[in-house]
């Protein structure tokens, strides 16, 4: 890898299991609507609350990991809430401000119905709605349950964070879903992650006075008498720096295995445990990552890659996609044209991906490749518009197949393309000078495609020639041409006097006529 500088971590320096579940977190605070590092300040908040109240040791831990990842099942139904409500993100950010139960949560709920539809058409998506409301809701949260166990289990949780999980959505009251549990009946430890998960929120909107103000409020409904009144008598010591500290580090001083490191094996397994989460939000990328790595790892292998890159690129491809938990559903399945502003959320995901992994440590190559999956050769990829000088040749790999799979995918807006139809639209994109030609030919060899033996190229050129010649057209000097290409800049220069031999011109206006001429300018 081009990018490892000689400060940059060792192979000892691995992430930290709970540096990745910390990451976790602030994926899911994406998908809630709400800023990153919500679910690690809550944590920290519970965690007080927990040791106030006399926990022991395992019940803290249950306390920890439940609150950070309370919410680990609800973008598996993404797809659902969506159709029921159109915005998934929006929805779940609104759920704060109100009691979940009665004419006020139903009200919010129907609020989000038909959005956007005209007047007569949203009535009936409503009355439709209202009809079978309880029904569907205990159907959506049932699955979220369901759906937060197993990944907890995948992400190697100890068993009884999974089996809190499954009151994530109960109430002390006995009005929450989807079983109707109520009061002790509901585990201790989920009763603080009720509270503090829901404090946090109203803390950050109007400080310690409104959080008391909530809790005193839903005290015997929505939460348990015992814990609000904890909160209550001690919340200015409860909250004390919540806000000003730096959340990351707070959380992860609580966590129970913090010293514990992850590499080879059980690193991959929990990275593909995140993929899987990612790609549950939108059912038309389920195995997406997971593809993706696959193929980006064949072809590094093909290209030559020392284990050490291969491995990275792999890791690379699991996580790629962690950003588009920022992205609403009703952006990533709507059939027709994108606006330009959901085009503008679209542009950010890579980047949300580095946000999520920045302060993992030992994961800094991987990330490096990630963040650039959507970026292409001539700047005019994203999200930073960066240029095949700045592109190695693990970018490029990752770009490839990343693009590769998707054509081989569904979407809202078009059938999945056929493996020849999908290898065609890869090598345009390469002769277009979006992709590079030598990775798109390596992840379709990977994918099973013969290479493509082409007619010879005229006045003798070498396939890397051409290259060459192209960059020579658009006037890119000999530095930026070996920085483009990954090479020395002595070898570009050679390859160009080469070139300039084989056409018989002897400079860079010349050459870029013959390029015109020949038909290899683009």
């Amino acid at each position: 890898m081009q990018r490892r500088s000689e400060s940059s971590p060792g192979p000892r320096d691995g992430p930290r299991r709970a540096e990745l579940l910390a990451a976790l977190s602030l994926a899911i605070d994406l998908g809630l609507g709400q800023p990153m590092e919500h679910m690690l300040r809550s944590a920290v908040l519970a965690g007080r609350i927990a040791e106030r109240m006399g926990l022991d040791a395992r019940q803290q831990a249950v306390v920890y990991y439940a609150n950070l990842v309370a919410w680990i099942g609800c973008h598996a139904d993404s797809h659902e809430l969506a159709q029921l409500f159109g915005d998934d993100i929006a929805l779940r950010a609104d759920t704060y401000g109100v009691d979940m139960r009665g004419l006020p949560f139903l009200r919010m709920l129907t609020s989000h119905v038909g959005r956007g539809l005209e007047g007569a058409r949203r009535g009936v998506e409503v009355v439709a709605f209202l009809l079978t409301a309880r029904r569907r809701m205990a159907e959506l949260i049932g699955s979220h349950c369901a759906s937060a166990g197993t990944l907890s289990d995948r992400v190697g949780l100890d068993r009884q964070v999974g089996a809190a999980l499954a009151y994530a959505f109960e109430r002390w009251d006995g009005a929450g879903l989807p079983a109707g549990v109520r009061g002790d009946d509901i585990p201790l430890e989920m009763h603080i992650v009720h509270l503090a998960e829901v404090s946090e929120v109203h803390l950050r909107a109007g400080g310690p006075g409104r959080a008391v103000e909530v809790a005193r409020a839903r005290s015997g409904t929505q939460f348990c008498p015992r814990v609000a009144r904890v909160f209550q008598e001690a919340a200015g010591e409860l909250t004390d720096g919540l806000l000003e500290q730096d959340a990351w580090a707070a959380a992860l001083d609580r966590a129970p295995d913090r010293a514990r490191v992850l590499a080879g094996d059980e690193l991959d397994t929990l990275l593909r445990a995140m993929a899987d989460f990612v790609d549950l939000k939108v059912p038309c990328l389920l195995g997406h990552s997971r593809a993706v790595a696959e193929l980006t790892a064949a072809a590094g292998r093909l290209r030559g890659l020392p284990a050490t890159d291969v491995e990275v690129l792999y890791r690379a491809g699991l996580v790629h996609g962690l950003g588009r938990m920022g992205v609403s559903n009703r952006i990533w399945e709507k059939p027709g044209p994108l606006t330009g502003a959901e085009w503008e959320r679209v542009r950010l995901y890579p980047y949300l991906t580095g946000r999520i992994l920045s302060r993992v440590t030992g994961m800094e190559d991987v990330v490096a490749v990630a963040t650039t999956h959507r970026e292409r050769l001539d700047g005019s990829g994203y999200p930073n518009g960066v240029r095949g000088r700045d592109l190695s040749v693990a970018d490029r790999l990752l770009a490839a197949a990343e693009t590769y799979q998707r054509f081989g995918e569904p979407r809202p807006h078009r059938g999945a393309l056929t493996p020849e139809h999908a290898a065609g639209r890869l090598r345009q994109e390469a002769h277009r000078g979006r992709l590079d030609a030598e990775a798109v030919e390596a992840v379709l060899t990977a994918a099973g495609h013969r290479r493509v033996r082409r007619a010879p190229w005229p006045a003798g050129l070498t396939a890397r020639e051409v290259e060459v010649l192209r960059l020579v057209a658009r006037g890119r000097s000999n530095r930026q041409i070996a920085d483009e290409l990954c090479i020395a800049e002595k070898t570009a220069r050679n390859h160009v006097e080469r070139v300039y031999a084989k056409l018989g011109v002897d400079n860079r206006t010349r050459a870029g006529l013959a390029a015109v001429d020949l038909g290899l300018a683009w």
